[in-house]
């Protein structure tokens, strides 16, 4: 499972969500912007408040890291 945690205003999160639709990677997107409890939660669970966060299966990356994102998507293949 995918999860792009992102805001409206974001370039680096449209880079996250075009990276993965070109690699046919479906992906939850949750706006922070729009739900402050998710956006909460985030921050403490991650401890980090900016965007991009990309969970993938139960771990982190933070911003627009097209290798780090390619790598935890091929452990979990």
């Amino acid at each position: 499972m995918v999860t792009v945690y992102t805001t409206s205003t974001c370039p680096y999160c449209n880079m996250v969500k075009t990276f993965l639709e070109q690699k046919g990677v479906e992906y939850k997107e949750v706006n922070v912007e729009r739900d402050p409890i998710a956006a909460q939660r985030l921050v403490q669970t991650t401890g980090e408040m900016g965007v991009p966060q990309t969970e993938i299966n139960g771990k982190w990356v933070l911003g627009f890291d097209p290798q780090a994102i390619t790598e935890l998507l091929e452990e979990n293949n």
